[in-house]
C-alpha cells in the first residue's frame, strides 16, 4: 500500500518551519527546522536587481543582452549558500525552473543537483555528498549519519538549471548558524558552456567552483552555454561590478573576425571603469581530437593569432595590468578530458583549474 507523504507545517521563532514528516516514510522521530538560504543571502551573485533571486543577470537586462543569454543568466551556475551546523543530518528542499533535469553528455548531478561540501579540521573544503534529482520539486536527505561535531558547510547550486527557491531543514534542537555571503572582492569569469559548468558531474566541480577552493575567494560564473562572445551590452554589464580580477574565456564560442572585432573594446570597457583590476585574456582549449580534424586546427591558430593581435595592441596602447594564458595545454595532451572533445570532465575541468591557478596567484599578486 502506497504511503501518502503529506507535510504538516508550523511556524517556528524567526519564521523558519518545522515540518513534521510522516515516522514510517522517513523513520525520523524529531521534527525539521526549515531555513530559507534567502533569509541571509547565497554567494556567488553580481547583482542583487534580479528578477528571479536565484538569476545571474539584473532584470534590466532582459531586452539589451540577447534572448539566448538572458535565458542562460536564469540558471543558478556558481552561487553557493554557506552555514554551520553540528546535526547528524542535512536535509534540502528545493524547486528547479525547468523540467531539463540532465543534458545528454552531463547528468542531473551536475545540470540539476546540490553539492555539498565541509570544512575539515585543517579547514580544507572535502566534499560531503550531492542530490541526484528525478523530479522538479526536490525533498530529500542530502547527507545523513555525519560524524559528530559543529563544522561550516557549502552548497554549490545547479549549473545548468534555475533555481525557484531552497530550503535547508536541520533536526529541531541542533546547532544552526547562517553563515552571511563574503565581502572580498569575487573573482570574476565570463566565458562560455566550459566556464558555465559542461560537463562536470556535479556543481562544486566546475572551473570557478575549484578556483574559488584553491584560491579561497568568492567567485563569480558568467558563462553562457554557447553565447560567451564578448558583446559590448555584456562588457557594460559587467563593469558595473567590482571583482578582484576579470577572467575572459570567450574563444571557444567565437571565430577569428569576430576576435578582432571586440577582443580589444571589450578590455577597454573594462579598463576605462576599473583603471586598476587585473585582466586576464585565455585562448581555446584545443579540442581533445583535434589532430584528426583541419579545421578545427586552423580555426585554433587563427583565433588565437587573433587574441594575440588584440593583447598585442593593447599593450602598444598603454594599457597595463593584462595577463595572457594560452590554450594548448588546457585540457592537458593526452586526449582523454573532455566528454565529445570540447566539453571537459571532471579531469578536464581540474586540468583547466591546474592552468588557470598559476596565471590567477600571478596576477592577484601584483595588486
Amino acid at each position: 500500500m502506497m504511503t501518502s507523504r503529506r507535510h504538516f507545517l508550523r511556524v517556528v521563532a524567526g519564521g523558519a518551519t518545522v515540518a513534521a514528516l510522516p515516522r514510517p516514510l522517513l523513520g525520523r522521530t524529531t521534527d525539521l527546522v526549515w531555513h530559507d538560504v534567502r533569509d541571509w543571502g547565497v554567494e556567488g551573485k553580481g547583482w542583487t536587481d534580479t528578477k528571479r533571486y536565484f538569476d545571474r543577470l539584473p532584470g534590466k537586462a532582459e531586452g539589451i543582452v540577447r534572448e539566448p543569454v538572458w535565458d542562460l543568466s536564469r540558471h543558478s551556475a556558481g552561487m553557493t549558500v554557506r552555514f554551520t551546523t553540528d546535526a547528524p543530518e542535512i536535509h534540502v528542499r528545493y524547486s528547479l525552473l525547468s523540467d531539463r533535469l540532465a543534458l545528454p553528455i552531463m547528468p542531473a548531478t551536475g545540470v540539476s543537483g546540490l553539492d555539498l561540501y565541509a570544512t575539515d579540521a585543517e579547514g580544507v573544503e572535502r566534499w560531503v555528498a550531492v542530490t541526484r534529482p528525478s523530479t522538479q520539486m526536490i525533498e530529500t536527505a542530502l547527507a545523513s549519519s555525519i560524524r559528530p561535531g559543529a563544522r561550516r558547510y557549502t552548497i554549490y547550486l545547479p549549473l545548468y538549471n534555475g533555481v525557484e527557491s531552497l530550503e535547508i531543514g536541520i533536526e529541531a534542537g541542533s546547532l544552526f548558524e547562517p553563515v552571511a555571503p563574503r565581502t572580498q572582492r569575487p573573482m570574476l569569469f565570463y566565458g562560455t558552456s566550459i566556464m558555465h559548468g559542461a560537463s562536470a558531474s556535479r556543481p562544486g566541480m566546475a572551473i570557478p567552483a575549484l578556483l574559488g577552493r584553491r584560491l579561497n575567494r568568492p567567485t563569480i560564473n558568467l558563462g553562457f552555454s554557447g553565447n560567451g562572445r564578448m558583446e559590448p551590452e555584456l562588457g557594460a554589464l559587467l563593469a558595473e561590478l567590482d571583482p578582484c580580477i576579470f577572467a575572459i574565456d570567450c574563444l571557444p564560442n567565437m571565430q577569428e573576425s569576430m576576435v578582432d572585432e571586440r577582443a580589444a573594446p571589450l578590455v577597454r570597457q573594462l579598463r576605462d571603469a576599473h583603471p586598476q583590476t587585473p585582466i586576464l585574456l585565455v585562448e581555446d582549449r584545443s579540442f581533445t581530437n583535434t589532430r584528426f580534424f583541419p579545421a578545427r586546427e586552423e580555426r585554433h591558430r587563427t583565433n588565437r593569432e587573433a587574441l594575440g593581435r588584440a593583447y598585442r595592441q593593447l599593450q602598444d596602447e598603454g594599457v597595463t595590468g593584462l595577463f595572457y594564458l594560452q590554450g594548448e595545454q588546457l585540457l592537458g595532451s593526452d586526449g582523454e578530458a573532455a566528454t565529445d572533445g570540447s566539453h571537459p570532465s571532471d579531469m578536464g575541468m581540474v586540468r583547466y583549474a591546474d592552468a588557470y591557478e598559476p596565471a590567477l596567484r600571478a596576477a592577484l599578486g601584483q595588486y
